[in-house]
């Protein structure tokens, strides 16, 4: 996964099969590989293909991905290019970009839209450390509530690692926060260097024949989705986010006992408004290889999906507060396996004294290709404070000095209270988890200076 150095680009797609309930909205490089990667992973579930709509600053991502294997889901006549880039500046892809092309982002996405049979969400994917996934993506997130209101925004938004070597990038994490906090539904933060971790333990497995064969040209190891040879082990990350997002639409694009919708996501997991940071995880992580795996037990998978190896952040939930947690299983389980896992695993789960039974679940009956059931957890959980402590730390090493400030201020229509007000912003979002955690133990029916979601 490659945060966009000075590709920005924006594509809109339509989910589904049957009955389509979503768009998905794909900003900046990171965005658009992430998405290659989704449908091509979704292809391999469906028969149909449906359109989309690219707008690329720079056409050389489109045009890479207009070569590749996936070049027959994308309309040629439905571009917007230009020649230009963000330059790694959150300024210029939300304040120029954004005002420049917003009324074009807005005819493309009621268009894509109107092939929605029942539009219940849109999926916005962008990295965060970049300028055009962060600028840009977050304004596009804020178009997306001006022009469609009543429709849910779940955003997959991938996290920088500290070790990342766009020494800006705190600064655009921070300022594209406030617009997550204010803006979005939903939250999904992924951070690089988890990504990073789960994939060298995937290979690690791999090599080591603890998942049994492994099919040459492999998802994990293989150049796919249009990306470049030297991209592989970015296009393994991408693999990962891809089938996040494969488990969390897989009830709208499929049967099942007990589907959910994906506006029940929202309505279920979060509480308090702002509070809508949502961890995930994957089990098996094996899903993202072409391997050929004996079937783990069942109970085992239920297991996984609350363990620390297994989230798509670096954090340990059974750790920390839950507010709410949702269980999303494809394949063959049944509602008794569901329950009697959710019982197993409780005493070890420390949710809040208002919502001990805050559980939703979800059956799908198709499994994965080559796979017989998987199972993505959504938790709404304070273990991901550190994450956002981290961010500010390294925000205000360089914001103390003032360091690259010019950059920002030179594009129209920036000016330096939007640094403050945006750490302001993520300051009083740890504040809230703060409150949260000080709750723990305590039987109180309300935390203090929160406002309950209606």
């Amino acid at each position: 996964m490659r945060l966009e150095t000075e590709v920005p680009v924006v594509q809109v797609t339509v989910s589904g099969g049957g009955m389509t309930q979503s768009v998905v909205v794909q900003v900046g490089q990171c965005g658009n590989q992430i998405g290659c990667r989704f449908w091509d992973l979704a292809l391999k579930e469906h028969a149909t293909v449906n359109k989309a709509v690219l707008i690329d600053m720079e056409e050389g991502v489109v045009n890479e991905i207009l070569k590749g294997p996936l070049r027959d889901l994308f309309d040629n006549k439905q571009l917007i290019t230009d020649v230009s880039g963000s330059g790694n500046n959150w300024a210029v892809g939300h304040k120029l970009y954004g005002s420049q092309y917003r009324e074009q982002i807005v005819e493309n996405l009621r268009r894509t839209a109107e092939h929605c049979d029942c539009l219940q969400c849109f999926f916005v994917i962008h990295s965060m450390g970049g300028g055009t996934g962060s600028g840009l993506g977050t304004f596009v997130l804020n178009v997306l509530e001006d022009e469609f209101p009543e429709v849910y925004r779940i955003v997959a938004s991938v996290y920088p690692s500290a070790e990342d070597d766009v020494v800006i990038s705190p600064y655009n994490s921070v300022l594209a926060m406030r617009e997550l906090t204010e803006h979005a539904d939903c939250v999904l933060p992924i951070e690089n260097q988890s990504l990073v971790d789960i994939v060298n333990k995937i290979d690690q497995m791999a090599y080591s024949g603890k998942l049994g064969s492994v099919k040459r040209n492999s998802l994990v190891t293989s150049n796919k989705g249009g990306v470049k040879e030297s991209e592989k082990p970015f296009d393994a990350m991408n693999n990962i986010v891809a089938n996040l997002l494969l488990n969390l639409t897989s009830s709208s694009r499929f049967e099942g006992s007990l589907n959910m919708d994906l506006s029940e996501i929202s309505m279920n997991l979060v509480p308090f408004p702002h509070l809508h940071y949502l961890t995930s995880s994957l089990t098996p992580l094996y899903t993202l290889a072409d391997v050929n795996v004996p079937t783990r037990r069942l109970d085992q998978m239920f297991s996984d999906a609350f363990s620390k190896d297994h989230q798509l952040i670096r954090a340990d939930p059974k750790h920390s507060l839950y507010l709410a947690c949702a269980l999303m299983v494809r394949g063959n389980v049944q509602m008794s396996d569901l329950r009697r896992n959710i019982e197993r695993l409780k005493p070890s789960l420390q949710f809040v004294s208002w919502n001990q039974e805050g559980w939703k679940t979800s059956l799908c009956s198709v499994p994965p290709v080559g796979h017989s059931h998987s199972l993505l957890a959504l938790a709404n959980n304070t273990c991901v404070k550190p994450t956002f402590i981290e961010l500010r730390d390294r925000f205000n090493k360089i914001y103390k000095k003032k360091a690259h400030l010019h950059h920002y201020l030179q594009v129209d229509g920036m000016e330096q209270s939007c640094f403050s007000e945006a750490i302001s912003s993520l300051s009083s979002l740890i504040e809230e988890y703060n409150q949260l955690d000080a709750s723990k133990g305590l039987h109180i029916p309300d935390p203090p200076r929160l406002n309950i979601a209606v």
